[in-house]
């Protein structure tokens, strides 16, 4: 009797890649009309989706068939082309507009300064954003698969940790990002790394008075609005365990846009997967969240 070898998980830490699937390097870059360009975003996550379920049940023969469907559909490169082409659908358009709008009168104190904020970007698609060409912030853009120059090709979650506060950043950009790490888990372990990366110090010399450390949150409205595990007093006490308190906050039809500002202030409470608003027409976003380990706290 022929024994089935079971595939055990990594116990390396969370990588986002983990959860994305090869690239095709040299994907077509076509137009696609709006309805090509909905059916490409909703189906390449729907095939993650399932790929996830596959890896998570150990099911590697199925991951693998995913893959392929994946690179039949031209991969994570077709996948970023249909955002950037269907920003308005997907992505909200530029959402970093808002986050220089609510940062706006911070800013200002930097008028006439060489100063600058650091942000770092992470899933960025563009060089040329708002948050780009505005003159008083330093943006440093991270993503899996850059798009072009400027933007480094980089695994948030293998990003070494910095060793000091010239490596930290004052904002952190997560626009339309932890809804696709595929797992919930995972989403919470982003959420804690990204603590270990902002920073209260500013430059030398700098006299800003109004400022505290900042993460920029969007996510698809129906992750909060229509989840039968994550709402907005659930994402609320997520974020204050994790030192945060909610700054801004807007709403649209598509999308949820927040600021977070970082206060230090830990909780050190842990999140499970709670059915907190029961429904067969609500989705299974949520977010994990385990202060087990001391990622986030590492540099307190």
């Amino acid at each position: 009797m022929t024994v089935k070898k079971k595939h055990h998980r990594s116990r390396r830490p969370v990588q986002l890649s983990h959860g994305r699937p090869p690239t095709i390097n040299n994907a077509a870059r076509v137009s696609l009309s709006s309805r090509a360009t909905r059916n490409l975003i909703r189906s390449h996550h729907q095939l993650l989706k399932a790929r996830a379920r596959a890896l998570e049940a150990d099911d590697h023969e199925l991951a693998e068939k995913l893959d392929a469907q994946i690179q039949a559909n031209g991969g994570l490169e077709s996948y970023q082309l249909a955002s950037k082409t269907g920003q308005s659908l997907e992505r909200g358009g530029d959402t970093s507009k808002v986050l220089v709008d609510w940062i706006s009168p911070k800013l200002v104190q930097l008028k006439n300064t060489p100063f600058k904020l650091r942000v770092l970007e992470i899933g960025a698609l563009s060089t040329k954003n708002a948050c780009s060409r505005n003159p008083y912030l330093d943006v440093t853009r991270i993503d899996l698969h850059s798009q072009e120059p400027g933007i480094l090709q980089q695994d948030f979650m293998e990003r070494p940790l910095p060793s000091g506060d010239d490596y930290r950043f004052h904002l952190i950009s997560l626009s339309l990002v932890l809804n696709y790490v595929p797992s919930p888990t995972e989403r919470g372990e982003m959420l804690k790394r990204c603590v270990a990366f902002l920073t209260k110090s500013l430059p030398s010399g700098c006299s800003m008075i109004d400022f505290s450390p900042c993460l920029f949150l969007v996510l698809p409205a129906a992750c909060i609005e229509n989840s039968r595990y994550l709402t907005q007093d659930r994402l609320q006490k997520i974020m204050s365990s994790l030192g945060f308190t909610l700054a801004k906050s807007k709403v649209t039809s598509k999308l949820i846009f927040q600021l977070w500002e970082f206060n230090a202030h830990f909780e050190h409470r842990s999140f499970g997967k709670d059915i907190l608003n029961p429904g067969k027409t609500r989705n299974n976003f949520s977010i994990i969240l385990s202060h087990t380990s001391s990622t986030a706290e590492a540099k307190q």
